[in-house]
């Protein structure tokens, strides 16, 4: 079970190795994408942060699961936010789990992080109750995502409150025409994306098709004032050489992967936008940026 910030393809903050017919994903190898992703979004996280606790009362949160925690960007920013509550990075992968641990240290969290290490949905027993559950990106690498939520539901102390991220907008870094090929490259890379996800949810173990009507879901886990909010991230054009650092590399997963999938004419465009050499690459684009919004819905233990 893993994160992902641009939502169904480029990763950046997961928990874990899948291989799923073919559609394997090494997040060890990923983890410095996953990592820098996570730190560009987290203006967009920390707003999300702070709406959860003007749900549940910081002085009431002891004890926060952040289930997918992948290099635990996310697992330090809730602990800034819940100043009163140990903080538990949730992770398959041990080497994610170690840069989580580097990076509470360096925040000075001493014995108020733990990492632990699971694959779910088969360990979520051993994780313990909490009252804040975060699962950013992680319930729909799930076969059976009702069965998840309810796990998780169980988790939560009386009063606790489940976060879950899922869906908001695609990400955009380009204009619509962007003087290379055919108008519209990355609707047609979203589609590529999409076609993905469902081919990756259908192969996953005991998989079972959901309407994705989260606060339906989250409601039938017997959670009750469910809530949903979606937060923008607006980073606008020229961006910091950072961020244009993490775009690159998000087009070249995705350039990997794009053989046989995207026409010839999209794969040229995308071979001259991750040539440095080229005055139309993204490494020169002034008109390079990154705009995306994520969801987030809340369901309460009574």
């Amino acid at each position: 079970m893993t994160r992902h910030h641009d939502h169904h393809a480029a990763p950046a903050d997961r928990t874990h190795s899948h291989s799923h017919g073919g559609h394997e994903m090494d997040w060890e190898q990923m983890a410095p994408l996953l990592e820098r992703g996570a730190e560009l979004h987290s203006t967009l996280y920390r707003d999300a942060a702070h709406w959860l606790a003007a749900q549940i009362p910081a002085a009431a949160v002891r004890r926060v699961l952040d289930v997918g925690s992948g290099p635990g960007v996310l697992t330090v920013l809730l602990a800034e936010v819940f100043p009163y509550a140990e903080v538990v990075a949730v992770d398959a992968t041990p080497e994610l789990l170690d840069r989580a641990a580097d990076r509470a240290a360096r925040a000075g969290l001493g014995d108020r992080f733990r990492a632990v290490r699971a694959e779910l949905p088969g360990d979520l027993g051993a994780l313990g109750t909490a009252d804040l559950i975060w699962a950013g990106d992680a319930v729909h690498h799930i076969g059976d995502q009702r069965a998840m939520l309810d796990g998780l539901a169980g988790l939560l102390r009386p009063g606790g409150l489940l976060a879950l991220v899922e869906g908001g907008l695609p990400t955009r870094h380009l204009p619509r025409d962007i003087g290379i090929g055919r108008p519209g490259l990355e609707a047609r890379i979203d589609a590529v994306q999409s076609d993905w996800f469902s081919r990756m949810r259908a192969e996953l173990p005991g998989a079972k098709e959901e309407v994705e009507d989260w606060r339906a879901l989250l409601t039938a886990a017997g959670l009750a004032d469910t809530a949903t909010r979606s937060f923008l991230l607006d980073l606008p054009a020229p961006l910091p050489e950072a961020a244009r650092e993490h775009v690159t590399a998000v087009f070249t997963r995705r350039r990997e992967s794009a053989d046989g999938l995207l026409a010839d004419d999209d794969i040229a465009a995308l071979d001259r936008l991750l040539d440095p050499a080229d005055p139309q690459s993204l490494a020169r684009r002034p008109d390079l940026h990154l705009l995306t919004a994520r969801t987030v819905h809340t369901g309460r233990r009574a």
